[in-house]
């Protein structure tokens, strides 16, 4: 994988590795999940979760075809799961042993090997990331050959996110580019400004809000982008 990697920057430049990482990203299969449940029989890799949508009776029920899912949080505290402790703590189904717990950055897995997994899980994730096209290429880098990236990311006019604009591809990349670390509070006023909060009741009113954002590296609660269904589509 890592060959195709640098074949395609070479040829295509940084702006043409993207643009086919996205592209894999986004291309779920039009079939039901009994259908695209083979892609996910093997070892996984989830960032962030465990997530609903995964379990069994969920929207994808990978945990229940899986033999083993792995799991990667920022890290020992998150306001969704509390405590987090590494080793084999992730219990994604009660019929299957636990997965190994990581603790690192979605945009730096460096303690995962390339190729290591058969599919890389995200469910709510990528919005969350200040540097979405750096985590998203090393989600891609752990997977093996053929392997698949499952992501469900919020359309906007179904969020918190519906005053707000929808994020650019061009944005998306001016972060890469510029290395945008995960303590980036650039869209902060914006947030502040157009935040639904009426669609948030866990966030509090105005205040507690405001404080809580300005804290995100600790809790990871904001949502740095924006997307919709055109914007997939386009990257």
């Amino acid at each position: 994988m890592i060959h195709k990697v640098f074949k395609v920057l070479q040829t295509h430049g940084l702006r043409g590795l993207i643009d086919v990482g996205l592209r894999a990203v986004f291309r779920m299969p039009r079939a039901s999940f009994r259908k695209c449940s083979p892609f996910f029989v093997g070892k996984g890799l989830e960032i962030g979760g465990p997530s609903s949508a995964f379990r069994r009776g969920g929207l994808f029920p990978v945990y229940a075809v899986a033999s083993r899912v792995d799991n990667c949080n920022f890290g020992h505290l998150t306001i969704w799961e509390g405590e987090i402790s590494d080793g084999a703590t992730f219990f994604f189904d009660e019929q299957r042993l636990p997965g190994t717990q990581h603790v690192a950055e979605a945009t730096n897995l460096c303690n995962l090997d390339t190729g290591t997994y058969d599919f890389v899980l995200a469910s709510h994730v990528i919005e969350h990331t200040a540097n979405p096209l750096k985590a998203l290429i090393e989600w891609i880098r752990v997977l093996k050959e053929g392997g698949i990236l499952l992501m469900i990311i919020p359309h906007k006019e179904g969020t918190f996110d519906r005053w707000r604009p929808v994020s650019t591809l061009e944005h998306l990349l001016d972060d890469f580019n510029r290395n945008v670390g995960e303590d980036d509070l650039t869209h902060l006023d914006e947030i502040l400004s157009l935040h639904d909060l009426s669609m948030d009741p866990g966030a509090g009113g105005e205040q507690v809000f405001k404080n809580r954002s300005l804290k995100n590296f600790e809790n990871r609660a904001l949502h740095h982008h924006v997307f919709d269904t055109r914007l997939a589509i386009d990257v």
